[in-house]
C-alpha cells in the first residue's frame, strides 16, 4: 500500500470557493479511483490560498488482474457466428475452452487482464479531475486555453514516493513546491504528505484551514485579553479569514471613539463586511473603540505599520458611516415612503409601495391570533418597516436593513414596540436565528412572510428541485418556528386566504401552499426526531392547520403507536384496508355505506358495530376539547373486539349482501381510525 499527495500551486484562490474546491477535488479523484478499481483508506483535502491539497493513503501499487469467463456459440456453430464471437472478445479459438453444458458443447473466451500499475491510472484520473472542477468563475491565462480560477503555477504529484507523470495547463508535475509568498518564496523538493506538511510549516504555510482558524481565534483572543477586551465570536468570519492567509498573525488596532456614537450594528458590519475585522467588546460589554485584523505575515517592526495602514482605511470607512448616519436622521421613516413606490417588489407583485399597503392590512389582521398584539401598532409597524430601505445607510449597508429602521424610528418618536418590530420583522432570517417574541414584532414578521408566500404561489413561482431563488422555503420555516416557538394558535388556511385578499388575484389559487408547509415541517421536526409519517398522517386528513394542535395530535399519534394496542391496531387497519381495497377494485364500487343490524349474523360483528359506535362519541368529544391522549385510549378499545371480528368472521361470505355488510364494516373501522389520522401513511 501507498499514498498519493497532490498539490495545484498558483495564484489565490478566492475565499468563498477554497472549502467546495477541495470537497469537489477530493470527489472527483476518489470516484475516479473507484471507478478503475483501485481501493483506498483515507482521503482528505485540504486547501489555503495558494494551493489546493489531497492525500490519499493506502492505495495499492496496481490495479487487481482480472479474469473473465464468456459463453459464446456452441462449437458446431456457423462460422460466421464463432468468427463475431471471437472478434468481439478480442480472442483467438486457442484462447477458448470447449465446455459441455446440458443443452450441448459451448465455446467459453477466457480473458485475462492484467492491472495497470496505479501511477499509470492516477495520470489518466488526475488531469481529467482537474479539468472537471466546477468552479463558479474561471478564467485564461497566457497563450494557453486552459480555464481554471486563478493561474497555476506547479503541480506536485508524488505516488509512493515518485513523480506521477502528468501534465495540465501546459505544466508537468513535479515534487517541489513554495512556501510562503514573502517569508519563504523558494521552491524545494518534497518526499511525501508528512515532509511536505513539515517543510511548508517551516516555510510560513499551514495547509489545514481548520488550523489556521484555531490560531486566529486563539490569538485574537489573548489580544483582547491582553487588552482588557472580549472578542465578539463570530466563526464564520473566522473561517474566511482562515482562508485569506497562509501564516495568520492577529494583531490589534484602534479607531476613534467619536465612532461610537454611531450605532454598534453598523461599525461591526462595516468592519466585518469591508475589511474582515474582528470587533470587540469593552468590560461593560459594550462594541470597544478598537478590532482585530489578520495579518498575512510576521511584520519586523512587530505589526505596527500594518495596524497603521488598517487603522487609515477603517478611519474612511467609520466616517462614511458617520456621515451616513447623521445625514438619514435628518428625514423621518414617513417621507421616505413615496419612495417604496419607484422601488419594484417583483414584476408581477408589484412595487415595495404597494407591499406595504397588504402588509398594513395582513399585520393588523393577524393580531388578532396573537396573544397581547394591538392591531393598530402591529399596522403602524408595516407601515414603516421598509421605509429605511431607502436611507443612505443601508443603501451602503444591506446587512442592517430593519436594524437602521428601529434607530430611525426611535430618533422620529415611534412607538419602542413599533420600532422594535421594524428591525425584527425580517427575523428569523436562517435556522440559528432567534424568532421575534413580542406580539408586534410577530404580527409583522408573520405577515411579511405570508405575503412572500401566497404571492409567489398565485404567480406560480413555487421552489422546484434545489432552486428557491425568493427564498420560500426560508419563509415558511420561518413562519413554522414562530408558531411553533410561542405556542401561536394560527389557522395556516384562513392566514392563506387573508393574505391572498390583498393581491388582485382569484381566491383558491394557493391551493398546494398547505402541502408544501407540510413537507417543510416534516423537515424541520425531523430534525429534532418527530416521525415525518406521523406529520404526513395528520396533514393528509386536510382538516388540521393549526401547527400546534397538530404537533400535539403527532405527540399522542405516536405514543399510542408505540404501546401494543397501537401496534396491533395498525396491523388491523392495513388487513381491513387491504381487503377493501382488493374487494372495491374487483366490485367496481366503494363499500362505505351503513352496516345494516338484519345482517348481523355473528356475536363479534354485533360487538364490533357497538363498540365502533362508543368509539366515534368518544373519539369526537375528545377532538372537540383536543384531548389527544384519550381520542387514542378510545381507539385503544377498538383493539379487542376488531382482533376478535377477524378471528370469527369470514368477509367474503357467500351471500353477497352478508359480503357487503361485512365489507361496510371494515370500512366503518377504516373511518372511524381515519377520525385522528390517516393511517395508510404510516409506516413500519
Amino acid at each position: 500500500m501507498a499514498d498519493l499527495l497532490l498539490e495545484l500551486f498558483g495564484e489565490e484562490i478566492p475565499a468563498r470557493m477554497q472549502a467546495r474546491a477541495g470537497d469537489d477535488l477530493k470527489r472527483l479523484v476518489s470516484a475516479g479511483l473507484k471507478a478503475a478499481e483501485l481501493p483506498f483508506e483515507i482521503a482528505k483535502a485540504y486547501v489555503t490560498p495558494r494551493r489546493l491539497v489531497l492525500h490519499i493513503t493506502g492505495l495499492p501499487l496496481a490495479q487487481p488482474d482480472v479474469r473473465e469467463e464468456k459463453r459464446g456459440p456452441k462449437v458446431d456453430a456457423p462460422e460466421k457466428a464463432i468468427e463475431g464471437f471471437l472478434r468481439g472478445n478480442g480472442v483467438t479459438r486457442e484462447q477458448c475452452e470447449e465446455r459441455e453444458l446440458p443443452k450441448g458443447v459451448f465455446l467459453f473466451a477466457i480473458i485475462k487482464r492484467l492491472g495497470r500499475p496505479t501511477a499509470e491510472v492516477l495520470a489518466e484520473i488526475l488531469p481529467a479531475a482537474f479539468a472537471d472542477l466546477p468552479w463558479p468563475k474561471s478564467m485564461r491565462w497566457g497563450a494557453g486555453s486552459t480555464r481554471w480560477v486563478r493561474p497555476l503555477h506547479s503541480i506536485i504529484a508524488l505516488f509512493d514516493g515518485a513523480v506521477v507523470p502528468l501534465s495540465y495547463a501546459g505544466i508537468d508535475s513535479g515534487d517541489q513546491t513554495h512556501g510562503h509568498r514573502f517569508h519563504a518564496p523558494e521552491a524545494f523538493a518534497v518526499m511525501d504528505f508528512a515532509d511536505y506538511r513539515g517543510q511548508l510549516a517551516a516555510a510560513k504555510v499551514l495547509i489545514d484551514a481548520a488550523e489556521r482558524g484555531e490560531r486566529i481565534a486563539d490569538g485574537a483572543a489573548r489580544l483582547a485579553q491582553s487588552a482588557g477586551l472580549s472578542l465578539i465570536a463570530d466563526d464564520g468570519l473566522v473561517a474566511e479569514i482562515a482562508g485569506l492567509v497562509e501564516w495568520p498573525v492577529p494583531v490589534l488596532g484602534n479607531f476613534d471613539r467619536r465612532f461610537l456614537d454611531v450605532p454598534a450594528e453598523v461599525l461591526v458590519t462595516t468592519m466585518k463586511v469591508n475589511q474582515k475585522y474582528l470587533s470587540l467588546r469593552d468590560g461593560d460589554g459594550k462594541l470597544a473603540p478598537n478590532f482585530i485584523t489578520v495579518a498575512n505575515l510576521e511584520a519586523q517592526d512587530g505589526g505596527k505599520q500594518i495596524i497603521a495602514g488598517n487603522e487609515y482605511v477603517l478611519t474612511a470607512r467609520l466616517a462614511d458611516a458617520e456621515f451616513f448616519w447623521t445625514q438619514d436622521r435628518k428625514k423621518t421613516l414617513e417621507s421616505r415612503l413615496p419612495a417604496l413606490d419607484e422601488m419594484v417588489f417583483h414584476a408581477k407583485l408589484g412595487s415595495l409601495g404597494q407591499k406595504i399597503t397588504r402588509l398594513e392590512k395582513l399585520s393588523a389582521a393577524l393580531a388578532q391570533f396573537v396573544l397581547g398584539a394591538d392591531a393598530d401598532k402591529a399596522r403602524r409597524a408595516a407601515h414603516l418597516c421598509k421605509a429605511d430601505l431607502v436611507s443612505d445607510m443601508v443603501y451602503e449597508f444591506p446587512e442592517v436593513q430593519g436594524v437602521m429602521g428601529r434607530y430611525y424610528a426611535l430618533n422620529d418618536g415611534e412607538d419602542e414596540d413599533v420600532a422594535q418590530a421594524i428591525m425584527q420583522h425580517y427575523s428569523p432570517a436562517g435556522p440559528s436565528d432567534d424568532c421575534p417574541t413580542a406580539p408586534t414584532a410577530m404580527c409583522v414578521a408573520l405577515a411579511d412572510k405570508l405575503d412572500i408566500l401566497v404571492g409567489f404561489w398565485a404567480i406560480d413561482e413555487k421552489p422546484t428541485g434545489s432552486r428557491d431563488p425568493f427564498a420560500l422555503r426560508r419563509a415558511a420555516l420561518g413562519v413554522i418556528r414562530m408558531v411553533l416557538e410561542s405556542g401561536l394558535r394560527l389557522p395556516l388556511q384562513e392566514a392563506f386566504a387573508i393574505a391572498l385578499a390583498g393581491y388582485e388575484f382569484e381566491a383558491g389559487r394557493d391551493g398546494s401552499l398547505l402541502d408544501f408547509f407540510a413537507d417543510r415541517l416534516k423537515v424541520h421536526l425531523r430534525e429534532q426526531g418527530v416521525r415525518h409519517d406521523l406529520v404526513q398522517a395528520v396533514f393528509a386528513l386536510g382538516d388540521e392547520d393549526d401547527l400546534v394542535r397538530l404537533i400535539a395530535r403527532v405527540t399522542a399519534l405516536d405514543s399510542f403507536l408505540g404501546g401494543e394496542d397501537g401496534a396491533n391496531l395498525l396491523v388491523a387497519y392495513r388487513r381491513a384496508a387491504n381487503i377493501l381495497r382488493i374487494e372495491e377494485k374487483k366490485d367496481g364500487a366503494v363499500h362505505d355505506g351503513a352496516v345494516d343490524a338484519r345482517l348481523l349474523q355473528q356475536d363479534q360483528e354485533t360487538a364490533l358495530v357497538g363498540a365502533l359506535d362508543q368509539a366515534v362519541q368518544e373519539i369526537n368529544g375528545a377532538l372537540k376539547g383536543e384531548d389527544f391522549a384519550g381520542a387514542m385510549a378510545a381507539m385503544a378499545g377498538l383493539r379487542q373486539p376488531v382482533d376478535q371480528f377477524f378471528d370469527a368472521v369470514t368477509v367474503n361470505a357467500d351471500d353477497g349482501a352478508l359480503r357487503g355488510n361485512r365489507l361496510r364494516l371494515l370500512s366503518q373501522i377504516r373511518g372511524t381510525l381515519h377520525k385522528v389520522a390517516d393511517f395508510s401513511e404510516i409506516e413500519g
